[in-house]
């Protein structure tokens, strides 16, 4: 029997824009006026200088989307923007915009990535000018400082003293950790070009006593420094599995003995389709990298076996948009 409309079809279509509804609201800053409570559509738009008469329609679709209410001609944050979408507050992550604006545009090239077998949009970190990669870390340290939280209370229990945050980027990792973890000190490691975009999220936390970079290809080499744990956050999915193996190979051999590695970001489950956040991301990775993609969480246990880490351990999806963490140790005598 024929269907009677195609539902699914017409669901994805109308989702589509609330996503971008929260993007252009994270971009011209429409929850931080909001701080103090509700404001008319006139009052918001004079706070940010534009017309209120092209910010309407972005209002109501932020309410829409369950980011704002209205109550007459009032409009008011709900309690999850309150808390992550005004500037200034302790948990604030509405800087991610300028990473998702680039995510998404990256996975719009998806069909044309597929029809001509290589990435349209092709990302090479190592040839990136200065300018586009600090906007890229810009938007990635946001999603990155709170991982160094939440691995500080495992670092300090484990009485860890040097972090090498691997492919670290803007360094939001190790400058997370280091703010929650008294005396623990941080070692940024990333290619020469990226290395040194690090510095200016390092002065800006005021952590340069603690945290310093080094230029190093850590697919290439072990890094010329030793270290009781290493962090490697959204670096595995920019790899091809050899490479996987040689950055694991490389940080165990710099390692301490007993020493911790934790590796953050995009893991499939062992069927590939869930987490749902990531399955979706393996569209973005298609169209930036020629070789790497989300790997499942067999393929990095057996990967991690391979270079001499045990006592696996997976939290499958245990952060904020699926995101999972897979820890794991170096024999203690190796």
């Amino acid at each position: 029997m024929p269907l009677s409309s195609p539902v699914m079809i017409d669901r994805h279509i109308a989702s589509i824009y609330r996503p971008l509804a929260m993007l252009a609201g994270m971009q011209l800053d429409v929850f931080t006026p909001l701080k103090d409570g509700p404001l008319s559509c006139a009052d918001i738009a004079v706070a940010l200088s534009v017309r209120p008469d092209k910010l309407g329609p972005l209002l109501y679709a932020l309410v829409n989307a369950e980011l704002l209410t209205v109550d007459g001609d009032r409009f008011a944050t709900t309690p999850e923007s309150d808390e992550f979408l005004i500037r200034g507050r302790p948990r604030y992550c509405g800087g991610r915009h300028e990473a998702l604006a680039h995510h998404w545009h990256w996975a719009l090239q998806t069909a044309g990535s597929i029809r001509d077998g290589k990435p349209r949009m092709k990302l090479e970190y190592a040839d990136q000018p200065r300018e586009t990669l600090a906007a890229i870390y810009r938007g990635m340290h946001a999603a990155s400082l709170p991982v160094g939280f939440r691995l500080a209370q495992r670092l300090a229990e484990a009485n860890v003293t040097h972090l090498a945050d691997i492919g670290g980027g803007s360094g939001g990792v190790a400058i997370g950790a280091c703010l929650k973890v008294p005396g623990l000190r941080a070692t940024i490691i990333d290619l020469p070009n990226i290395a040194p975009v690090a510095e200016t999220f390092i002065a800006e936390a005021a952590v340069r006593d603690r945290v310093s970079t080094l230029a190093t290809d850590v697919v290439a080499a072990p890094p010329a420094c030793r270290f009781d744990a290493a962090v490697v956050k959204s670096v595995i999915e920019a790899l091809s599995p050899d490479n996987v193996r040689a950055l694991l190979r490389h940080v165990a051999q710099s390692m301490d003995p007993g020493g911790r590695i934790f590796i953050v970001g995009n893991i499939l489950d062992d069927s590939r389709t869930s987490p749902p956040l990531n399955v979706g991301f393996n569209l973005v990775f298609l169209n930036i990298y020629e070789d790497g993609q989300a790997y499942t969480e067999g393929e990095l246990r057996e990967w991690l076996a391979e270079a001499g880490f045990g006592a696996i351990e997976i939290e499958s999806g245990s952060m904020s948009g699926g995101v999972s963490i897979i820890a794991a140790r170096k024999p203690p005598f190796s």
